[in-house]
């Protein structure tokens, strides 16, 4: 006999075994809730990102060097860059120390002022500063973790990364936009309408001197690297700068222009001017004169020697006159005191006196000049040995052609950037502009070797043309690696 279960109307449920999930859900989720633990970890994450700083070949378009791309990044971590105001500083040479005497100056005057500069020579930490304070190990991590999912998210989405600039930079915005500065001096990377930074809407703008520089990327010509100075022109902004060659004049009168935006010249529209003296307090050095209707700056002396950096100086002193004039509270005084403390790494820095070394990061023809000029002008010495290295990206003959009138003997080397041109390449250069004779060597501490053999207690070496050999010079003298020289 069978007998049948009745049924109760109820759908009994199927058996269900839990769906194990794939590789690549397990990885999306663990990329999503990632963060990183220690300093090195993130760092490594960071420098893993695309770096144009050290590319060899790069195209400059808006595929490359993508505002887009930064806004998209900005908007992602709530758009930091428009919660603070801003000074952006562009030009060719003399950026990071306009942008330093004008923060210090405003700082001495009781406020909070963030300083962003690029590229550092001795620790990434430079580039971001707050009162004078480089971001902490501690504040660089704890923002890379809040960088990361923003980044990972675009990255998938777009196949492509933000890059090692554009984090940089949006760290920077982060940073400040926390601390609450009250004004944040922001200097551009590269060229300037499609730099990293060119997102901001400062409240002034200020372009320094214009010269031949990353000229695979910019141009070949003055014209042509204006233009791309002047993309940091925004609508109705005033903008300052220095007297320049005609050609670059004309582009950025045309630009501003055509912005609306008012365009005040140093020495032309604003009463400035400045001589070189010395003196038993202070040696070697320039002074300046400032006059506008709201500030009246007589013979004040520069912190920095050359006449490059008086120049510089004027720049932010009528930027610094425009922030009082626009109702910043700043005392002339003050201001003075400010700029008498500024320093800056890597910029005529004497980093030994046994032997006499000092380095400087002047990295193309127009920097070169003003380097011999003020250190004949400043540093006393009876022959100088001249320490040289750069990078492919630059103008190299019009480089070696003004170093030499002031080498009395010249060694070649290369730094660790893989955009170093080899000492080899170097030395035929430079026989070929000059005919004069040079040796080369394959690292710096092999050419500081050579050097000292050279050189007697009143001669000068001076080593110079990047960053990254700059940067190695500190380091090694840091580490008394100098001594076994």
């Amino acid at each position: 006999m069978t007998t049948t279960r009745k049924s109760t109307g109820k759908k009994i449920p199927k058996k269900t075994t839990k769906k194990k999930p794939s590789s690549a859900t397990v990885e999306k989720v663990k990329r999503a809730s990632k963060t990183f633990r220690t300093y090195d970890q993130a760092m490594q994450y960071l420098f893993d990102a695309t770096d144009y700083e050290r590319q060899q070949k790069l195209r400059y378009n808006v595929t490359t060097f993508n505002l887009d791309r930064m806004n998209k990044l900005l908007k992602g971590l709530g758009n930091p860059h428009k919660k603070t105001k801003s000074i952006h500083i562009a030009g060719t040479k003399g950026k990071g120390s306009t942008a330093t005497m004008l923060a210090r100056m405003i700082q001495a005057n009781g406020y909070k002022v963030g300083l962003y500069t690029s590229p550092h020579v001795s620790s990434l930490h430079e580039r971001i500063v707050i009162n004078s304070e480089m971001i902490s190990r501690k504040e660089m991590l704890g923002l890379i973790n809040r960088v990361y999912p923003v980044i990972e998210k675009l990255s998938k989405k777009n196949n492509e990364g933000p890059t090692f600039f554009e984090i940089m930079t949006a760290i920077a915005f982060l940073h400040f936009a926390d601390s609450g500065v009250d004004i944040s001096v922001i200097e551009t990377g590269l060229g300037g309408r499609l730099d990293s930074t060119n997102v901001v809407n400062p409240e002034l703008v200020g372009i320094t001197h214009i010269s031949i520089d990353h000229q695979n990327l910019l141009g070949n010509s003055i014209d042509s690297i204006a233009k791309e100075k002047a993309g940091v022109i925004k609508k109705g902004i005033p903008v300052f700068t220095v007297p320049q060659e005609p050609v670059a004049m004309r582009i950025l009168k045309k630009y501003a222009n055509a912005q609306k935006a008012p365009l005040l010249v140093t020495g032309k529209d604003i009463d400035f001017s400045y001589r070189f003296e010395s003196s038993r307090e202070h040696g070697p050095h320039t002074r300046i004169c400032l006059t506008t209707s709201n500030s009246r700056f007589e013979h004040l002396r520069v912190p920095l020697p050359g006449e490059h950096q008086a120049i510089n100086c004027g720049l932010a002193l009528a930027i610094l006159d425009k922030l009082k004039h626009q109702g910043y509270n700043i005392d002339d005084q003050k201001a003075i005191c400010g700029l008498n403390e500024v320093k800056l790494i890597g910029r005529m820095e004497i980093v030994s006196e046994d032997p006499h070394v000092l380095v400087d990061t002047a990295h193309n023809a127009a920097s070169i000049r003003a380097l011999i000029q003020a250190i004949g002008q400043h540093i006393p010495y009876d022959s100088m040995i001249i320490i040289f290295g750069c990078n492919n990206d630059k103008d190299v003959r019009g480089i070696l052609t003004e170093l030499q009138y002031g080498a009395d003997k010249v060694i070649f080397t290369r730094s660790n950037s893989p955009k170093a041109v080899f000492p080899a390449d170097l030395a035929e250069i430079y026989t070929e502009v000059c005919g004069k004779m040079c040796q080369t060597a394959l690292s710096l501490k092999e050419a500081l070797r050579v050097a000292r053999g050279a050189v007697t207690r009143e001669d000068l070496i001076c080593i110079t043309g990047s960053f990254y050999l700059v940067g190695q010079a500190k380091q090694l003298f840091q580490t008394n690696e100098n001594v076994s020289l």
